[in-house]
């Protein structure tokens, strides 16, 4: 132990270097040491032995939560000679299990082996160390072990031990990782969504060109042709919605839903997708809190989860499929969600299973373990992306040999209904409404992609619409005023993100207010918040790319005939909300 003497001395020490913020060489330490910059790398005693535990500071050692242990480098292997309650605690062993062995049986397969010879490094060159390291405890779980180790000399310089603390840091690794991994997904999430937005415009072109040429010929084999190259555009549209799905930009029609009944009612889909070799069984749960969703969407995700567990067994199974009620409160935050209800769903298999590196990537946009031309890996994905804007958490649990299971968690509704109010009748306008439909109206198309917009007002005039165009927001504009005294605008058509200073949202509220009851219909190659944000009195009606020129042409019809239903009360907001990136 130190003495009087030695404390005095150390205090005198500490003042000076405090004073002149220099280096100093402590009593009790043999590096030099600047105060407040450096920890305590090494430590003198001048009782040595661990016979006398009767004191306040082994007591205190004792008391402690930080795992503590003292290893003897003069025995061989450098074994435990002491080691706290709260070391105990953590590793689960017993005193008798850890006296007398080396500290590396908490090292297992996945123990970094630059660290181990980092820590041995500086035990063999009686230098102090601290990093973190992948430890194992006695039931085989790991956790990361945040260790410190530094060696204790006596008065004549001999090394007595080594003092090593741990600490527990898994949850601040799992929360990093969690981080970087939502960073990571977030960034491809915005790529993603930013080549799709672009890949629907050249769709766009693509389908509806194709789709104008195929009604002007004639010969069944150019149509053929036609035909082959639609139906590959139509694929092209769909993987473009499965990114979309997975970056959540996916334009969701959610409404109040119990979840058990919403599964129950595409069983047959379910069985028909499994085929004869795979089992399927129901464990929903009746009474369920309801929950708001977009149905549509729901069921296409839960079916990519089950398909995906079809796959895992490739010999045949049992797929489970559960529907439960669970109460996020202390636990809420390392899943990333807020407290609360929550109602959940669980498909499990008798698959392979996943390792971690495998099942961290799991739902990583074209991730896939699948041979070549069986999947594209967008299936979780998608799921994902899915839960996710619909404000719950998708999570996996697996294990090799030993299955997966995928849970949604979505958080409990808290509004009864979601209905739209019941309209008033307006016969008189809707017949003055049909027969400037029928005159066919002056439409207005503001677009920035030229293809597109040269296609969108090919398809309005030969349905005999007037048209005007527009290259941009502020263009869009200066036509309306321009239009409102000779032609007024009956219908503007505008896409959504647009450059310069006005995007369609700002358009369709300054066109509001220029043209009183104009109707407008906006389309995008993704439907992002803006959408959601925008004023709530103009109409909100979006068209995604890419459009068929029968639905454009439909849609436009359908703004038209609702041009007098537009200040009337529309569906109140839900608490599903918008995407949200």
């Amino acid at each position: 132990m130190a003495t009087e003497s030695d404390r005095d001395e150390l205090g005198a020490n500490e003042n000076a270097a405090a004073s002149e913020d220099v280096p100093f060489i402590n009593a009790e330490s043999r590096s030099p040491v600047v105060r407040g910059k450096d920890h305590w790398r090494e430590r003198t005693i001048t009782i040595p032995g661990l016979s006398d535990r009767g004191n306040v500071f082994f007591a205190a050692i004792e008391m402690t939560r930080m795992p503590m242990i003292l290893t003897d480098p003069n025995l061989p292997d450098n074994p435990i000679v002491f080691a706290n309650k709260a070391f105990l605690d953590l590793t689960l062993y017993e005193s008798d299990e850890v006296l007398g062995r080396n500290c590396r049986f908490l090292q297992g397969a996945e123990s970094d082996r630059e660290a181990v010879a980092e820590m041995r490094h500086a035990v063999e060159a009686r230098e102090s160390v601290a990093l973190e390291i992948l430890n194992y405890k006695r039931d085989g779980t790991p956790f990361w072990n945040a260790v410190f180790i530094g060696p204790v000399f006596d008065v004549n310089g001999d090394l007595l031990y080594f003092f090593a603390s741990q600490l527990d840091v898994t949850k601040r690794r799992e929360t990093e990782q969690f981080l970087r991994q939502s960073q990571k997904m977030e960034a491809i999430g915005q790529l993603t969504a930013g080549l799709a937005h672009d890949f629907n415009n050249l769709l766009q072109v693509i389908g509806g060109s194709l789709e104008l040429a195929s009604s002007r010929i004639e010969d069944d084999r150019v149509k053929r042709h036609i035909q082959n190259a639609m139906h590959a555009a139509t694929k092209g549209a769909k993987l473009t919605g499965q990114l979309l799905a997975f970056a959540r930009k996916t334009r969701l029609t959610p409404k109040t839903v119990d979840v058990s009944d919403c599964v129950q009612s595409f069983v047959d889909v379910l069985e028909s997708a499994l085929g004869p070799d795979v089992d399927l069984h129901l464990s929903l749960r009746r009474g369920l809190p309801k929950i708001h969703l977009d149905a549509d969407q729901f069921e296409m995700a839960v079916l990519n989860v089950v398909m995906n567990a079809k796959d895992a067994m490739r010999g045949g199974g049992l797929v489970t499929i559960a529907t439960g009620k669970l109460h996020l409160n202390g636990d809420a935050q390392a899943r990333q969600l807020p407290s609360g209800d929550y109602v959940t769903l669980e498909v499990m298999d008798e698959g392979e299973g996943m390792p971690p590196h495998v099942a961290q990537r799991a739902t990583e946009p074209f991730f896939t373990t699948k041979p070549t031309g069986q999947g594209t890996g967008l299936g979780l994905a998608m799921a994902s992306g899915f839960v996710q804007q619909s404000r719950g958490r998708l999570e996996i649990e697996s294990e090799p040999g030993a299955g997966t299971t995928i849970r949604m968690l979505f958080p409990v509704s808290v509004q009864d209904e979601d209905d739209v109010p019941p309209q008033k009748p307006d016969s008189v306008e809707r017949v003055a409404q049909d027969e400037k439909s029928a005159s066919k109206a002056h439409i207005l198309v503001v677009e920035d992609s030229p293809e597109v917009l040269a296609l969108s007002r090919e398809i309005l005039a030969d349905a005999g619409y007037r048209v005007s165009t527009a290259a941009s927001g502020d263009e869009g504009l200066k036509a309306l005023r321009q239009l409102v005294e000779t032609d007024p605008v009956d219908l503007l058509f505008t896409d959504l993100v647009m450059p310069g200073s006005l995007n369609g949202i700002m358009l369709a509220e300054e066109a509001a207010k220029l043209v009183p009851g104009i109707a407008i219909l906006m389309t995008t190659g993704y439907n992002e918040q803006l959408v959601s944000d925008g004023p709530k009195t103009i109409s909100q009606d979006v068209i995604g790319k890419p459009y068929r020129p029968k639905e454009l042409l439909d849609r436009i019809d359908q703004a038209l005939r609702n041009r007098g239903s537009a200040g009337q009360a529309r569906r109140r907001r839900s608490d599903y909300g918008h995407a949200e990136a």
